[in-house]
């Protein structure tokens, strides 16, 4: 395949001209958001955009309908959130979110900021594309998998696999030669002349890259597979702080709960699930956070079937959206009709919160981050837009009832579709296609069963519900001792 329109993925200084107005897409390497970041990032929602702050598959963020572009430049560059003008696009850093805290071989938060560095220090590599994606994986197997560009996986405590293309490249190299690897992986990626967006798109590529680099791969292979591990509910670190992982309702964060998670002063990150994780909190303050945001909208309920929908921007963010995807899947959720694989609907209300007040239920088990631990084989899920099985007939908004992990398009394009095992439900001019993924009747997700030890999910209701209504400093703010890492 060959590219004939050139790269335009949009930026803060190359705004894309979406049907509802301009959009801003703020690269966040790493995902890491400071609580002052977060701030401007709502500021700017509110007082330049649509007042939402969108969760993007890459763990950045978009603005949409953006009214003043020379503003957002200045705002997002006095916060810190655009330090170059000239490599801004190419910032995409993926990081194994929970690295450094709970879990893996290796705290990859630690090679993000040299990574970054790299990248901009480099005049030449402005010149790469601004979808290609640096993964970084700390040996748990959730970044890995998503498909990246040039990245690392942790396979002890100060070795890596070089990933090209989304697969093990069989090279190995040390803690200190990871980031400078990388950076010559996408020199080479430039060296190789293409006019293609993505490494997986050239002819050979990743053993071209390899010939490039001098560098003699191994016989061993390690598989990588897309995961639906989101980290959701009360985590706790081994440095003995907790970490909150919060779902968002089709990746879309309004302005007003951003500002109470800023109000926190602890630092954020950005999922590639399109979720959150507030990390290295006292534990009352923990419980504190949760009785404020879950009745705002966030979700720490693992078994919350809103974890199961994604979707694209539809109408009217897309010109060629046939119809308001998200209202029609949110409007799927609300009345019962999205139900884990193979079980009944939840024992929850509409917005998915469970009725008895305890501790957010957490999703992972031993295998999500003890990288020791036996992989799942899902390499046959590993493509973007996997085999497809027999589409259902069309239905009417109303009548969809799909259970399991499920993607709402607008049209045939099945933009933002989640790698791995998904039901695709597509808008067509007669009613929604249904189209199940081969293997999703017998493998459907990877979210684990709730551990007992963290008891049931938050409630919804109640006198907490009320704490949200003074502000963003009515949440308690932990203690100034608590450890800043990652």
């Amino acid at each position: 395949m060959t590219r004939t329109n050139p790269d335009s993925c949009p930026g803060v200084l190359r705004l894309h001209q979406a049907a509802d107005g301009p959009l801003a897409r703020i690269r966040l390497p790493g995902g890491r958001l400071e609580p002052r970041q977060l701030q401007s990032l709502a500021e700017a929602a509110l007082e330049l955009g649509d007042g939402n702050i969108e969760l993007t598959s890459r763990g950045n963020v978009q603005l949409r309908q953006v009214r003043d572009a020379a503003a957002l430049s200045e705002r997002l560059a006095g916060a810190g959130l655009l330090p170059s003008d000239t490599h801004e696009r190419v910032r995409n850093i993926v990081a194994s979110p929970l690295s450094g805290r709970i879990g893996g071989w290796a705290d990859v938060h630690a090679l993000v900021p040299a990574l970054d560095l790299g990248l901009r220090a480099a005049t030449r590599l402005a010149e790469l594309p601004g979808r290609v994606l640096f993964t970084l994986d700390d040996g748990r197997g959730d970044i890995s998998g998503l498909g990246g560009d040039i990245g690392v996986h942790a396979t002890d405590a100060d070795e890596f696999a070089l990933v090209l293309a989304g697969r093990d490249a069989g090279i190995r190299v040390s803690t200190a030669d990871a980031v400078p690897v990388m950076l010559a992986a996408a020199h080479a990626f430039l060296d190789l002349g293409s006019d293609q967006w993505r490494l997986h798109e050239v002819d050979d590529g990743a053993r071209r890259v390899i010939d490039i680099l001098g560098l003699s791969p191994g016989l061993e292979r390690l598989e990588f597979g897309a995961t639906h591990d989101i980290p959701i509910g009360w985590l706790d670190q081994e440095n003995g702080l907790v970490s909150l992982g919060a779902a968002v309702r089709l990746g879309s964060l309004s302005a007003r709960i951003a500002e109470f998670i800023a109000a926190i002063e602890r630092p954020i990150f950005i999922t590639p699930w399109r979720s959150l994780v507030i990390t290295d909190l006292e534990e009352w303050p923990a419980e504190q956070v949760v009785r404020v945001l879950a009745p705002m909208g966030l979700i720490f309920d693992a078994n919350s079937p809103w974890l199961h929908v994604s979707a694209c921007a539809g109408r009217p963010g897309c010109a060629k959206a046939l119809t308001d995807v998200r209202a029609d899947a949110t409007a799927a959720v609300e009345s019962g009709r999205v139900a884990p694989t193979n079980q009944p609907a939840a024992d929850s209300d509409t917005n998915g919160h469970a009725t008895e007040p305890d501790r957010p239920t957490s999703n992972l088990d031993s295998t999500a981050t003890d990288p020791a631990a036996p992989a799942p084989n899902m390499a046959s899920a590993s493509s973007a837009v996997p085999d497809l099985g027999p589409a259902i007939e069309l239905r009417s908004a109303d009548d969809v009832m799909v259970a399991g992990r499920q993607h709402w398009s607008g049209c045939d394009r099945r933009c933002g579709r989640p790698r791995g095992l998904v039901t695709d439900i597509v808008a067509t001019e007669n009613g929604y296609r249904i189209t199940e993924d081969t293997k999703q009747a017998t493998d459907r997700l990877r979210i684990a069963p709730p551990t007992p030890k963290l008891g049931t999910p938050v409630v919804s209701t109640g006198p907490a519900a009320d704490a949200g209504a003074a502000g963003p400093r009515a949440i308690p703010q932990p203690p100034t001792t608590a450890t800043e890492s990652g």
